[in-house]
Formats: structure tokens, sequence, C-alpha cells
């Protein structure tokens, strides 16, 4: 939600060249939501869902910071400031989705390693 009003106000800004980032993330976020709702991540095994959730809120911080203040040192219309202080409240949000999916990631790899051919030998 929070990408998607990052999106309007960049639309209604003179910064609208930055409207594509959160566009995208946008429809990532979306994507991988209908994703873990229609339960995919268990049919389609081979893609590994919890890296794919990490890189996607890594990027999505970095990305967002950058944006951000640039958004809010080089233009001076309402909408831009107001896109680049959403930005950095995404940027909050996005690290702390980064911070837990990296523990899930974390287990998701630890549960994999038990699998080993090393664990089957003994």
């Amino acid at each position: 939600v929070l990408s998607f009003i990052i999106f309007i106000c960049y639309i209604a800004s003179l910064a609208a060249s930055f409207m594509m980032a959160p566009l995208l993330e946008f429809l990532l976020a979306l994507f991988l939501f209908f994703a873990y709702a229609s339960k995919l991540n268990e049919k389609f095994k081979g893609v590994h869902w919890p890296l794919s959730d990490f890189l996607r809120c890594v990027t999505a911080a970095v990305i967002y910071f950058a944006i951000s203040i640039a958004a809010v040192s080089k233009y001076s219309d309402g909408a831009s400031k107001a896109a680049g202080v959403f930005g950095f409240a995404a940027t909050i949000v996005f690290a702390i989705d980064f911070y837990i999916t990296f523990n899930d990631l974390v287990t998701f790899l630890k549960q994999g390693s038990s699998d080993s051919p090393e664990g089957h030998k003994t």
C-alpha cells in the first residue's frame, strides 16, 4: 500500500521520473502476496521463495532511500516532498521486513542443509 501511495505522489509531482520504482515494487509485492496466498510456494519447489522475498526487500530499501533523498533535495513541490517522506517511511518498513525475511531465509537454508548427502551417510 505504501508503494502505491508513493507511486501516486510521484505521478502528481515534478519528480515523475521516479514513478517507475514504486510501481515495480508494488507489482512485485502484489505478485509475492498472491503467490503465498495461493500456495504457489508449495507447488513450485524449484523457486527459492524466501530468497526472492529477501532480495526484493533489500533492493526496495536501497532504491527507496536513494530516490527519496533525490526527491527531497532536488524538487521543491509538495508532492515530491510527500513522496520523499513516504519513501523514507518505506525504507524503514522494508528494512524491518528485510530483518524478518532474513531470519526466515536462515531457517529455510538450515532445513535444506539437513537434507544434504552428508547427513544420509551417518
